[in-house]
């Protein structure tokens, strides 16, 4: 995952109401979406190693910590994993595992920017994405309007200065 819950809830106060589960799942959404728009999987290469799998890994490469978020390749459980506990000789993720000989696993990290424009992605995403749509609002002398979000000052369903950040991480599509 790109952040934490808890890490995103000391950067972003006053969210209390809001359920540990909601902002999961807006983070994975996000982290998905920065992902595909960007054409990058943010994979540090030099960690990396081959593991069996049960219903965790078999085995413990010793630069990865819990919390670490992992993707595995080229085995049936091809996806994004988060590290929660490691054992011995075992590595358990946040999602249960099919039985493989073999699973590519590699580290994923993502930049601070990137962390943070994420953090302010998912600030815009619970502030303002209910105002979408809303161009003015007028209400006796009390007057409202709201950015627009169509055609060029929007991209991915956000404003385009909110995500510019990413484009020191576009890739080559082929």
């Amino acid at each position: 995952m790109i952040i934490s819950v808890e890490e995103l809830r000391k950067i972003l106060l006053g969210y209390d109401s809001i359920s540990d589960s909601l902002i999961e799942i807006k983070l994975q959404a996000a982290e998905t979406l920065i992902r595909s728009y960007t054409n990058n999987n943010f994979q540090r290469r030099s960690c990396r190693f081959l593991a069996a799998s049960d219903t965790a890994l078999i085995g413990v490469y010793n630069r990865f910590n819990v919390g670490d978020t992992v993707q595995i390749t080229e085995s049936d459980n091809d996806g994004l994993y988060v590290i929660k506990e490691i054992t011995n000789e075992r590595t358990i993720l946040d999602k249960e595992l099919l039985s493989s000989d073999v699973n590519l696993v590699t580290l994923v990290k993502y930049p601070l920017d990137v962390v943070i424009g994420a953090v302010n992605m998912l600030k815009w995403d619970l502030d303002n994405r209910d105002k979408v749509g809303i161009q003015s609002e007028t209400l006796s002398r009390h007057s409202v309007t709201y950015f627009n979000m169509d055609g060029e000052n929007s991209t991915i369903g956000y404003p385009k200065s909110l995500i510019s950040f990413l484009k020191p991480y576009m890739k080559a599509r082929f």
